[in-house]
């Protein structure tokens, strides 16, 4: 059996320099994680054994200690200026991609234009895109599209959607107002597109898929769709642990690909258990 790797896969650098800042944090006792670091629940389990705090993602309170990391999902204005009147040091790791994507929405809201945020309306990154905005609205996938009573419509992207979801929702907005100017400001980071088409690249050379990555992971999540919407078998895993090696027995050729919240150790530990579950020696293949 032969594994097949992505071209463009696993951590983005906005995740790795977030990670990176923590480990300067000489005392983790004193620093509150205002939600999850990123969206992979192996890296979380390290740095709350680290002695990091960490709060929910929806409905967040204020934190006790006297520090607060915003993650690289980062978060409004608003709620970055409530931390700081109440005393808190602020370290923020807001990926610079996803800030980008903060300064379109606002740009677009001062210039008159009506914003509506392509993504997941739960997830922490669109709550943080809307938090400063005092009219917008979500819109998850093209069936959600209607008329809107605005001349003008700025469509701007959750980073890590699926180009192809863009696409569609921009089209069926632009439908269902044919007398409003209709603009697409594609805010979907680098990381995620390459992703993107390195599963589209690696599908035709494999025979079933194993993408890798937090359940929480919206980019992962993506990826798992991609490969079901061409009919190929796919199975999304947290760790190396999560491997059926039945599953896997049935292929000759698996790719494999992750999210960019996965660490390379856990994607080396993912192909590693695939490669010895089908060694016919017994021993780890390498």
């Amino acid at each position: 059996m032969k594994v097949i790797r992505a071209q463009a896969m696993g951590m983005c650098f906005g995740v790795r320099d977030a990670i990176a800042v923590t480990a300067t944090i000489p005392d983790p006792t004193r620093v509150t994680i205002h939600g999850e670091l990123v969206h992979n629940e192996k890296v979380n389990a390290a740095l709350a054994a680290r002695g990091f705090s960490s709060t929910s993602e929806v409905g967040r309170a204020i934190p006790a200690t006297p520090s607060v990391m915003i993650t690289a999902h980062g978060v409004s204005n608003r709620e970055r200026t409530a931390l700081a009147s109440a005393g808190k040091q602020i370290i923020d790791t807001t990926c610079p991609l996803v800030r980008r994507a903060h300064d379109t929405a606002l740009k677009l809201a001062a210039e008159g234009w009506h914003v509506i945020v392509a993504g997941k309306r739960n997830h922490v990154e669109v709550i943080g895109l809307t938090g400063d905005l005092e009219n917008y609205t979500i819109i998850e996938t093209p069936a959600e599209a209607a008329a809107f009573p605005h001349p003008r419509l700025g469509i701007i992207c959750q980073t890590t959607l699926q180009p192809a979801m863009a696409d569609a929702i921009t089209a069926a907005v632009v439908a269902a107002n044919p007398r409003s100017e209709v603009r697409l400001f594609n805010t979907i980071c680098r990381p995620t597109r390459e992703r993107q088409q390195a599963m589209q690249d690696l599908l035709p050379q494999c025979d079933a898929v194993v993408v890798v990555g937090g359940p929480h992971s919206n980019n992962t999540r993506q990826l798992v769709r991609l490969a079901q919407s061409t009919g190929k078998p796919v199975v999304h895993v947290n760790s190396a642990d999560d491997i059926d090696s039945a599953w896997a027995a049935q292929y000759n050729n698996i790719g494999l690909t992750a999210g960019t919240s996965t660490p390379d150790s856990i994607i080396d530990a993912v192909e590693a258990k695939l490669l010895y579950d089908h060694s016919s020696t017994g021993e780890k293949a390498l």
